[in-house]
């Protein structure tokens, strides 16, 4: 049987999030228009809403942001 290596995170997921988008972002500015800087600004977006859904999720008692609720509804999720 193998057990898994499990190590315990010093940086919280959010804060991990918001570094990389901000790197992500910081060099696509430095890119030009084209592919690769699309592809990194995409992924900077991508980070940013998975820290606020994250940020949504831990936070008891909040109302799932408008992003997640549409996309819910979708669903037939209350």
């Amino acid at each position: 049987m193998h057990h898994r290596r499990r190590f315990k995170q010093s940086i919280s997921l959010k804060d991990r999030l918001a570094s990389f988008a901000r790197e992500a972002n910081e060099k696509a500015s430095k890119l030009p228009p084209g592919p690769e800087r699309e592809s990194l600004l995409k992924k900077a977006r991508q980070a940013e809403t998975a820290a606020r859904v994250d940020e949504w999720a831990t936070d008891c008692g909040q109302p799932a942001p408008l992003e997640i609720s549409s996309v819910l509804e979708r669903r037939g999720q209350p």
